[in-house]
């Protein structure tokens, strides 16, 4: 767990750290960046500035929607959905359990982007631009063993352009939403089969109080107890990591 907070801190000092001074009383240094903020300011630099702030608010997104998070905390909201139990867990635990469970299944793209990129950049080995190279194409590698080809296509029949001969030709632009679907497609699909044995005991206790003439008594009141007990005989926290993290493979 040490390695994977210590590869992420890495690739957030990538995006955000830059040297704390410059010569000058008047200058700041990012990587591979230089403005002085005295007379005579670069408009060329200032851009550069406005284009690594902009990366900076949108890592969080980057990193999210380009690892396995989707997937997983899709699949534990449609878990509790399917439990019955409202707010239970709530929505605090269910994203951390779904961040350690990203932390685990992204561990090997990780450590391949602190040994490829981070830790060269750190040593000074290698340029900002190449240390980014190596993230995206660590991330990228990632992301098309998930992809289906058909969400990908979608994107080429929208723009009438020709569809690359492999997944390595295809834009960063184009595979990151193609990305999103497969998971967005993949997570619905356990999602439905989550609910299949819950809804099938839904079903049960509804006939056994209609033949009971219980009308009025809801049936998710009586069947919710059922859920749980079933759910924990089965060791269903349990079956339900297992089954995410094998679906990543």
């Amino acid at each position: 767990m040490l390695k994977c907070l210590k590869i992420i801190a890495s690739i957030s000092f990538v995006f955000f750290a830059g040297s704390a001074f410059c010569q000058g009383p008047n200058s700041v240094a990012l990587p591979g960046l230089s403005v002085n903020f005295g007379q005579g300011v670069d408009l060329v630099d200032t851009l550069k500035i406005l284009a690594l702030f902009t990366i900076i608010t949108l890592s969080p997104a980057i990193l999210i929607l380009c690892t396995s998070f989707t997937r997983i905390i899709v699949v534990l909201a449609f878990l509790r959905q399917a439990l019955g139990t409202q707010n239970m867990p709530p929505n605090q635990l269910l994203v951390g359990l779904a961040l350690f469970l990203t932390m685990f299944v992204m561990q090997p793209t990780g450590r391949a982007i602190y040994d490829q990129s981070i830790d060269p950049y750190l040593k000074k080995q290698i340029t900002t631009q190449d240390a980014l190279k190596g993230i995206e194409t660590n991330l990228r590698l990632f992301m098309g063993k998930q992809i289906r080809k058909a969400d990908i296509a979608l994107f080429y029949d929208v723009t009438n352009t020709t569809y690359p001969a492999t997944i390595n030709d295809v834009p960063t632009h184009f595979m990151i939403p193609a990305f999103i679907l497969s998971e967005l497609k993949t997570s619905f699909q356990i999602g439905f089969l989550l609910y299949i044995p819950f809804l099938i005991l839904d079903m049960v206790v509804a006939s056994i109080l209609m033949a009971m003439g219980m009308m009025m008594l809801p049936p998710v009141v009586v069947s919710l107890p059922f859920k749980l007990l079933l759910f924990v005989l089965v060791d269903g926290w349990q079956l339900v990591t297992g089954s995410i993290l094998r679906s990543f493979n």
